[in-house]
């Protein structure tokens, strides 16, 4: 079953379960680059692994508890006298920390030594989460990359958190309204960036992914990967489309969304 949003589905935005949706859109676009890319290149997923100190009120991925025993301190009586007064045992936690992983897409030319060609990153929640370690670990990769020769393909399917994507959002605003976007900056030209303005009520774009040594750029459906994304993760048996969506929608568009989920019959 398709989703019933004809581009992005807002539904699927929920920071609980992103972590799937997001492994399932980097396995699907690196098995579609594979499909697309002439026999030089190949694609290959990497990760990045780091502390996440987060304050998410959930548990801990583990936890170490011990019971205390009660412990004696010595207080000053009445008289000058010493005594032992005992506490009450606390409880000692050791909490281990998160650890987070984040996967991406690279482009490797199989000619000679491989060589890094392309990168291509979804964003995730930590990397738009103000202050997190997850951010400022991808702002100091997103730095490197863009000083480098290697093409950058930045994906950002959520609405919420920071603005992250390299081209600066001033910049963008002139432009008109977006919910979405993607930014592509080609190895080696300073400023320039190509940018991708999706809303909510579009299907995703076909994007360039260029290559090297004067090879064209293939050309990848968003919209077809997210499709296969939703079809395969059985998101129709998860989302509730009765509920608003968990990131909210602004007026115009919640009162559109509302009517095409009638129209789908998935609301009464």
């Amino acid at each position: 079953m398709p989703s019933p949003f004809p581009g992005m589905d807002p539904y699927l935005e929920d920071p609980v379960g992103w972590t799937d949706v997001h492994q399932r859109l980097i396995t699907t676009l690196s098995t579609e680059l594979n499909r697309l890319l002439p026999p030089q290149y190949l694609a290959r997923i990497g990760e990045r692994v780091y502390v996440a100190h987060s304050s998410r009120s959930v548990y801990p991925d583990a936890m170490v508890l011990k019971r205390s025993s009660p412990t004696s301190a010595v207080a000053q009586g009445a008289g000058g006298t010493v005594v032992l007064v005992a506490s009450d045992p606390p409880w000692i936690l050791t909490v281990l920390p998160d650890e987070a992983r984040e996967v991406f897409v690279e482009i490797f030319s199989t000619r000679g030594q491989h060589r890094l060609i392309t990168v291509i990153e979804v964003l995730s929640p930590a990397n738009k989460a103000s202050g997190s370690e997850g951010r400022q670990l991808y702002l100091r990769k997103q730095r490197e990359i863009l000083a480098s020769q290697t093409h950058l393909i930045e994906i950002d399917l959520l609405r919420q958190g920071e603005h992250t994507v390299a081209p600066p959002v001033d910049y963008l605003l002139h432009q008109g309204h977006w919910d979405y976007l993607v930014s592509l900056h080609r190895g080696g030209q300073e400023e320039r960036f190509e940018v991708w303005a999706i809303s909510l009520r579009q299907r995703l774009p076909r994007i360039h992914v260029p290559l090297a040594d004067g090879d064209p750029d293939v050309v990848v459906d968003l919209q077809a990967v997210l499709d296969r994304c939703y079809d395969e993760g059985a998101y129709a048996r998860a989302l509730d489309y009765r509920q608003d969506p968990p990131v909210p929608l602004g007026r115009a568009d919640a009162e559109w969304a509302d009517a095409l989920l009638r129209e789908r019959g998935l609301r009464s």
